[in-house]
């Protein structure tokens, strides 16, 4: 089976999808947004060893010239990702699916379902196409929660078994895009298309922040390309806040409420009827 270098998992969340999830989160991303709010998620250890010599129980040390983990000592005080230079965290864990799973199935049958995360979990297709059949069989709803940089069209097993995308738009000029993630979102506008023709569109995700996301042209082209599905789609639109944000967006301050609630009126006015604001 295929491993994947994983983050953390959460048991019990409520909010990375409908009713009580288990949630994954895996390392590694493909692109790095400037405001990303889990900065350690974007990029793998280098060795380095700055966090083994603030680590304050000891509990990081470096054998074979890599960082190691010892999760019994760690207190989760998170320093050590506090410190790293390079956006990475050394407390991961290589598992494949059943290992994963096996976390997982602690929470049956309190659980309705998982959401896999990022990083960018589409970087880890086979992964998730393992793990998310494992799910299937025990009756879990299994949701990914994507930057929709990958082409979800070249994973046919994996959408035959996820049950929903939540998605995540970002932007839609391209000069915004990639001034904002340093990437390109033509791949992200084709995921769009696909997954609402498919009925996988489990939600959209815009995070708003004046100057730097063009929030409203994003509502316009979302309404633009997929008109006939925007009425059934849930949109969140998600302030900005600065906790947690590493480099240039770090000392931005959020929007203000009166402006979120006009990109609401943005979205009704395009045909959104189920708008979050969060």
């Amino acid at each position: 089976m295929r491993k994947a270098p994983v983050n953390k998992i959460i048991p019990f969340s409520v909010v990375d999808g409908i009713g009580n999830r288990t949630s994954i989160f895996l390392q590694g991303c493909n692109i790095h947004c400037g405001y990303c709010h889990n900065p350690e998620t974007q990029r793998m250890c280098t060795h380095c060893g700055k966090c083994v010599e603030d680590c304050p129980v000891q509990a990081l040390y470096i054998e074979e010239g890599k960082v190691c983990w010892d999760a019994i000592k760690c207190v989760q005080c998170d320093h050590c990702i506090a410190v790293c230079p390079y956006f990475a965290s050394p407390k991961i864990r290589f598992m494949d699916a059943a290992e994963v799973f096996e976390e997982v199935e602690k929470g049956i049958p309190f659980i309705r379902g998982i959401t896999v995360s990022g990083g960018e979990c589409m970087l880890y297709p086979e992964f998730l196409t393992e793990l998310f059949k494992m799910a299937k069989e025990h009756g879990l709803t299994c949701f990914a929660d994507s930057n929709g940089t990958v082409d979800f069209s070249e994973y046919p097993s994996l959408l035959e078994c996820c049950d929903g995308v939540m998605l995540d738009v970002k932007s839609w000029q391209e000069d915004v895009y990639q001034a904002l993630t340093g990437g390109l979102n033509q791949t992200v506008k084709k995921n769009l298309r696909l997954l609402a023709e498919l009925g996988k569109l489990e939600e959209l995700r815009i995070v708003c922040l004046p100057g730097q996301v063009d929030a409203k042209e994003a509502i316009e082209g979302i309404r633009e390309t997929i008109p006939d599905q925007v009425g059934a789609v849930k949109l969140k639109l998600i302030m900005f806040r600065n906790f947690g944000v590493k480099g240039r967006f770090a000392e931005l301050e959020s929007p203000s409420r009166e402006y979120m609630e006009e990109l609401k009126q943005c979205a009704l006015a395009a045909g959104f009827q189920k708008i979050i604001i969060t």
